[in-house]
């Protein structure tokens, strides 16, 4: 048997191919190892880049509630819109992209690139908008290029369309975007950056039930981002329908007679404190306010000394001047401080301490008692009752009927007026009441402040015999399928401090104003349909005593107020209305048509004319 013999060559061959055979083995450990790393420890990371890369969730914004007047109008509803977006991820070079979209589709590129700017560190494969509601003309050039144009998509989401411009303005509101503080205040959790929420008006105060609930469509993209295949989809639930209590047939008499004045109108029902009509002029395009409004005509809006973005219904304060001889009426009853016998004599002044204190009929009314006193609007009649009374006596019925303090109507920013007390002049001035202003007080001067919703609930509560209601803008609340899920139900809010023989006595009146042949609202009469109602002129500024006030040359913001209030039929009624005309000098020639307009339609189409006339 042949022995094994070593050999250097032997021995040198061993050794390199065992050193290979290391090498291979070291090379097959690392690539295991990076195997391992890759599909093991990092491959949940990669399988999940990969899906991004070919997969993509895209969410379907939701349709906003549409929302309808009480007879089932239309008021606000969605229309399609174009909206222009870009996948930085699918793009590859951005400006360049952007420039071709620029120059494709005439819109300056610092606007396109406003938008990626200002989505900051979001996602790459999440879509930024570069600009909302294109033309369809801007769509088709798009689409024609869109194989030169990587990672720019076009996204067709509802837009929320105010109907009727200017329409209903203050009451609706409006929508604007959403801001990064309200998006992580965690208030609006299904809310993205971009989206629209409730500004203003009935918009605001629904936004939960009006917004709905976003969905979305799992699809397929091939490498520059395109949609190749959908894989799946979940609907939207659109948000819920809202019905207002507003008439928009008499929403829109009160805006038309409102036309190149500067005020409002609301009229209620009297029998529930349904609003039926909420107008405040001027007003605004809830439309350019959608995506965004721009600066001209922001501009435009805050320089305009009429302030059209005011809601002067329940935001505007002012005197409610002759109207507020209704509680000075109230208070004088029921204080016993005069009876409906009781006579006072107008000489067209009243003198009290050294200062005389003028009617506004400068040859007087002669002998009146407390009806003739509210048909002819005698400022020396209710001088004698605020002498008597005092400021705190009126403060305490003002209150009562509801003045000095909110409505609690659900929109924002209402504010409460002002019913002033000899303590509040005390603490607001640091002296004290003096006894002129009682006179002053009792004629819905001085200190005196309401809104043109406190009057119209008080005319209200004077007609269905002495209930205030809670005003309500909303009727009811509907689903997709029309089913009716809420309602908006009637809430009293206290009742007018007077007896009966007082309220017959203030009925009678209020009824002479309109239907007396002495009347200071006799010019607005209706056939038929008997109207009761106060007028009233309030001061802007104190005039001197026996000053003569040139007023065809006075400044426009110097003139006075224009105020009617008012409900009808008057035995019973179905609407109350108070009507404030900024600087429109007379309340009879001025507020109390608007009023007639209102009450005439609102007769017409519940066919009480017809009817009365028969």
């Amino acid at each position: 048997m042949a022995r094994y013999v070593k050999s250097p060559d032997r021995e040198w061959l061993k050794k390199r191919l065992m050193g290979a055979g290391i090498c291979i083995i070291a090379v097959f450990a690392v690539l295991l190892m990076r195997l391992i790393y890759l599909q093991i420890i990092k491959g949940e990371e990669y399988r999940r880049l990969s899906e991004n890369n070919c997969i993509r969730l895209k969410s379907i914004k939701a349709s906003r509630g549409l929302i309808y007047d009480r007879n089932g109008k239309l008021l606000v509803d969605n229309r399609p819109s174009f909206n222009l977006k870009i996948v930085t991820e699918d793009t590859g070079s951005v400006k360049s992209t952007v420039e071709k979209v620029s120059r494709l589709i005439d819109v300056p590129k610092k606007s396109l690139l406003s938008g990626i700017e200002k989505n900051g560190t979001r996602a790459f494969y999440k879509p930024v908008v570069l600009k909302n509601n294109i033309s369809r003309d801007q769509v088709a050039i798009i689409e024609a290029h869109k194989f030169d144009l990587p990672g720019i998509i076009i996204d067709v989401e509802p837009r929320r369309h105010y109907i009727y411009e200017k329409s209903c303005a203050h009451l609706l509101g409006y929508l604007g975007e959403i801001n990064k503080k309200e998006l992580q205040s965690g208030r609006h959790p299904d809310v993205y950056s971009g989206d629209s929420i409730g500004r203003y008006g009935v918009e605001k105060k629904f936004e939960k039930l009006l917004h709905g609930k976003r969905g979305g469509r799992q699809v397929e993209v091939d490498a520059d981002g395109r949609i190749i295949k959908v894989l799946d989809t979940v609907d939207p639930e659109p948000g819920m329908n809202l019905s207002l209590t507003v008439d928009l047939e008499l929403q829109q008499v009160a805006e038309s007679m409102l036309e190149n004045k500067s005020g409002a109108v609301v009229a209620v029902d009297p029998s529930n404190g349904e609003v039926l009509a909420m107008a405040s002029y001027p007003a605004f395009d809830q439309n350019d306010f959608i995506g965004g409004i721009s600066g001209k005509k922001w501009r435009k809006l805050m320089d305009d000394p009429n302030k059209p973005m005011t809601n002067k219904a329940i935001q505007g304060e002012y005197p409610p001047a002759s109207t507020y001889k209704i509680v000075s009426t109230i208070a004088a009853l029921e204080e016993d401080i005069v009876d409906k016998n009781t006579q006072f004599f107008c000489p067209g002044h009243y003198r009290y301490g050294n200062r005389t204190y003028r009617c506004w009929k400068k040859w007087g009314h002669g002998d009146v008692d407390i009806i003739k006193a509210i048909e002819r609007s005698c400022d020396v009649f209710f001088y004698h009752v605020g002498e008597k009374a005092g400021v705190d006596v009126l403060a305490e019925y003002a209150k009562g009927c509801g003045l000095g303090r909110k409505t609690g109507i659900v929109l924002d920013d209402e504010r409460s007026g002002l019913v002033p007390t000899t303590d509040w002049k005390e603490n607001r001035f640091g002296v004290p009441w003096q006894g002129g202003e009682n006179l002053s007080i009792a004629i819905g001067q001085g200190y005196n402040l309401v809104t043109p919703l406190q009057m119209a609930m008080l005319a209200s509560a004077v007609g269905n015999g002495g209930v205030l209601y809670k005003p309500r803008v909303l009727k009811h609340v509907t689903d997709g399928r029309d089913k009716v899920v809420k309602k908006g139900d009637p809430e009293i809010n206290g009742g007018i401090p007077a007896g009966e023989r007082t309220m017959e006595v203030l009925k009678k009146g209020l009824l002479k104003v309109v239907q007396g042949s002495r009347g200071t609202a006799r010019g607005i009469q209706i056939k038929g349909a008997p109207i009761a109602g106060k007028t009233g002129t309030a001061q802007v500024f104190s005039i001197k005593d026996r000053e003569i006030l040139d007023t065809e040359n006075l400044d426009y913001f110097l003139k006075d107020h224009a105020w009617f209030v008012c409900y009808a039929p008057a035995k019973d009624p179905v609407i109350a209305v108070s009507v404030l005309v900024e600087h429109g000098e007379h309340g009879s020639s001025t507020a109390a048509p608007i009023a007639k307009a209102v009450v005439k339609k609102c007769l017409e189409k519940r066919n009480l004319l017809k009817a009365e006339d028969e």
